[in-house]
């Protein structure tokens, strides 16, 4: 069994952890650790997970007693934690939030509590070590690194459905002009802590646009972009939406470009021929298909020079947990899929 503590596991994240982890076949959960929290039944936070877990909140971290930590911190305090934690070097760790997921000398991030904060606005620059051993966490370009890695940043919700719309097209080489995405996200997507956006009364039959051209998801979308490419001197012109539904992202992307339909379909089933759970679809998308699952789906057509593609995720699953369960998964050579054959919420 693979022996798992949890950080930060009263948030949204963490509760959809503890629900992957208690139906996993091959896992334990050691601790769940909460400092609010600390006493109390995991059920009295996460309600859904009566029945399936008597297990408690402790304010404990017997880092001794595990085999991998999940972080479901808020950005920026992960790397605070490592400096200020001695974790067994033996110990592999899987971080959900953004602070190791750009290799370079300083990230552009945002000023967030929560993993993913959507209403805060100010930029800063985050210094970070130029010699973090972190692997960058999406499977469908990274598998084999992550197969060998300790330490793996889990990437953004945003960045893995746009990413996955668009490596295809950059293996293709097609990325060559300014590209225009626009991608909506549930609710959820804001985190747990209240703010004036994710009150009910303010989310319901509303949308709305936030950090239009600036959001943190750029820079490990333009990274992962960069190295199936090769290069990327375009601009991806990203809107992002908060939507009137509680969790998944639905995306679309435009891409100018001369090559014919035919085989820019072919070359996408071959780009995830091997995937384990981000398919193409010969037709439209719609977003239940993939809500409650760690699928992506992706979609793609031919109009008048342009390329117009669409993908979906569940964001607290494959933009996340689910993603984040597929990784250690790959990390400790079990059945990519264990614990997450999950049904789509379709009706």
């Amino acid at each position: 069994m693979i022996r798992v503590g949890i950080l930060g596991a009263a948030g949204y994240t963490g509760g959809e952890l503890i629900r992957v982890l208690v139906n996993h076949p091959d896992v334990e959960i050691v601790f769940s650790n909460s400092e609010s929290n600390a006493g109390n039944l995991v059920t009295d936070v996460h309600e859904g997970l009566y029945g399936d877990t008597d297990l408690r909140f402790t304010s404990e971290m017997p880092f001794d007693d595990v085999d991998v930590v999940f972080f479901c911190f808020g950005h920026g305090k992960s790397e605070a934690f490592m400096k200020e934690h001695d974790i067994p070097k033996r110990v592999k760790i899987i971080d959900l939030a953004q602070d190791f997921r750009i290799k370079s000398e300083e990230r552009k991030v945002k000023n967030d509590e929560s993993n993913t904060k959507e209403d805060d606005s100010s930029l800063f620059t985050h210094p970070t070590s130029l010699h973090h051993d972190f692997v960058y966490g999406l499977p469908e370009i990274n598998k084999t690194e992550i197969q060998g890695a300790q330490h793996i940043a889990n990437p953004g919700c945003f960045a893995t459905c746009i990413q996955l719309a668009l490596l295809p097209a950059a293996a293709m080489h097609l990325l060559t002009s300014d590209i225009s995405v626009n991608a909506i996200t549930g609710a959820t997507g804001a985190g747990v802590k209240p703010g004036p956006t994710k009150h009910f009364a303010w989310r319901d039959n509303n949308m709305s646009t936030y950090k239009v051209f600036t959001h943190q998801h750029l820079a490990e979308i333009r990274q992962s972009l960069t190295q199936v490419q090769g290069s990327l001197d375009a601009k991806i012109d990203f809107i992002p939406y908060r939507g009137d539904f509680p969790r998944g992202i639905f995306a679309t992307a435009v891409v100018h470009t001369d090559v014919d339909e035919e085989t820019i379909v072919k070359g996408y089933k071959d780009f995830y021929k091997d995937a384990a759970f981000t398919h193409y679809v010969d037709k439209a998308l719609d977003l239940k298909q993939v809500v409650n699952t760690n699928k992506a789906l992706v979609h793609c057509e031919k109009i008048d020079g342009k390329l117009f593609v669409t993908s979906c995720i569940d964001n607290l699953l494959k933009g996340a947990v689910g993603q984040a369960v597929q990784n250690m998964n790959l990390m400790f050579g079990i059945d990519e899929k264990a614990g997450l054959r999950l049904k789509a919420s379709a009706f």
